[in-house]
């Protein structure tokens, strides 16, 4: 099949954001690689170019780095993909154990976002392999990803639509983010959105254990068009690196980005190209392909800098980002544009924390230190360590003071004197009542009477 200018597939999305939730795209278009000429699909990759990524490669590939992508898993033979996938798990019940089986309501999702994040494109099938010394030559085909050393962990999840398993996404979210971690993910990429703020309880150990072991989470803000005027969770979580999207004029999208305090930066999120399970190409948009851009340059520091702790990988992103919109922070751009060169090259003071907040800290004050038991993983996979958040304590009982003690005698003794002179005084009238009864008639009258003559005539 050759490219056509009319898309062979039109794909909304709107009824997939509309549920819990759902997958953050909005695909426009499937493709075949062309016979020849491959090399215009690189070209048409202009986030490359326009992020800064081109620049940032003299400094870092990705290398050594694992990156989890939650999402519909993960088809490890797409041409661009091959060699890439370091291992998986499915969180969904439906999929494959390696995770690598498209499920969900949107099953092509999450081979789009792992092409995008560390395609590493392919060498062309009429090719004739060379013996020079040195790395391998950049593969002029398919999709080059921002991190096309990196490692990818692929983690499936069912999300969208009834899941045959009966999991949902209160368990399986938090299942695959502590598989992750416990699998050695440095990174995590979730393109996926709700439209509420809120999250379960359910999911505060898991992200909490994530920051604990020091792993940036990236997800991505969601899309207008598909309902979500808001940012939803789990882009809502704090400490998580929430990216909104920016059509090809470098603005906001109008479609492809919702809007929240949450935002940490902004990347490219309309005319971006992807893989498709079976090994074709997809033109689409939306924030879920803006993710896996930042998700990929937090790779690419991670590799530069193994030691760098993950609050300070986020704040070399949102720092080094190109300020737009209102100045400072703001609810369309958070920080500013993506800036890959930068993030890899400039000098970056050290951050006393991350500066998209801390979960620890919200459980600490939200949830008053109540966490929710995690659902255990299955027997066949890794088990997770205990979240290290202490144990909720109750304050040491204490004496009353003497000052309450005297306050609360004086006003017993206060009332009881006041009960006794009220006794003797009804003593006393009594005692009076009884020596002189007129007096007694007399004092028991309350008030003016009236009293009305034969003539009709009032007297007073």
């Amino acid at each position: 099949m050759q490219p056509s200018t009319k898309p062979m597939l039109q794909k909304t999305g709107s009824a997939a954001l509309a549920l819990v939730l759902a997958a953050c795209c909005l695909c426009t278009g499937l493709f075949t690689p062309p016979a020849a000429h491959a090399d215009e699909w690189r070209d048409k990759q202009y986030w490359l170019a326009e992020s800064g990524i081109n620049k940032a490669w003299e400094v870092s590939k990705g290398a050594g780095v694992k990156v989890a992508i939650i999402d519909s898993g993960v088809d490890a033979q797409h041409p661009d993909l091959k060699g890439a996938v370091a291992g998986g798990y499915d969180a969904s019940g439906s999929g494959q154990p390696d995770g690598q089986k498209s499920v969900g309501i949107k099953p092509e999702h999450g081979t789009l976002v792992a092409t995008m994040l560390a395609g590493r494109g392919h060498q062309p099938a009429n090719a004739t392999p060379t013996a020079t010394p040195g790395p391998a030559p950049v593969a002029p085909d398919g999709i080059m990803g921002v991190a096309p050393e990196a490692q990818i962990l692929s983690v499936s999840t069912w999300l969208g639509s009834p899941n045959p398993s009966g999991k949902s996404d209160q368990d399986q979210i938090p299942e695959a983010v502590r598989w992750a971690v416990d699998n050695g993910a440095k990174v995590i990429n979730i393109s996926l959105g709700s439209t509420t703020p809120q999250w379960p309880q359910s999911w505060d150990a898991a992200f909490l254990y994530a920051e604990q072991k020091d792993v940036v989470i990236v997800a991505a803000a969601g899309n207008r068009i598909g309902g979500n005027t808001q940012v939803g969770a789990p882009a809502t979580i704090p400490g998580v690196l929430t990216v909104a999207g920016l059509d090809r004029k470098g603005a906001a999208s109008v479609d492809a980005s919702s809007q929240g305090i949450s935002i940490g930066v902004a990347a490219p999120a309309e005319n971006l190209l992807g893989g498709l399970p079976g090994g074709s190409y997809a033109e689409w948009a939306g924030t879920s392909g803006s993710a896996p851009i930042v998700a990929g340059v937090a790779a690419l520091i991670r590799s530069k800098w193994p030691a760098m702790s993950a609050e300070q990988v986020i704040n070399r992103i949102v720092s080094t980002a190109r300020d737009a919109g209102a100045p400072g922070k703001d609810p369309l751009y958070g920080f500013g544009v993506l800036n890959a060169e930068a993030a890899l090259k400039d000098e970056v003071p050290e951050a006393k924390g991350n500066p998209l907040g801390s979960i620890a800290e919200w459980i600490r004050v939200h949830r008053r230190g109540n966490l929710a038991t995690p659902a255990p993983l299955p027997t066949a996979a890794v088990p997770s360590a205990v979240p290290t958040l202490p144990e909720a304590t109750v304050p040491a009982a204490e004496a009353p003071s003497q000052r309450d003690s005297a306050i609360g005698a004086a006003v017993v003794i206060g009332f009881a004197l006041l009960f006794v002179a009220i006794i003797a005084a009804a003593v006393v009238q009594l005692r009076r009542a009884a020596r002189d009864p007129a007096l007694a008639a007399e004092e028991q009258e309350t008030g003016v009477i009236e009293k009305v003559d034969s003539g009709g005539k009032t007297q007073q």
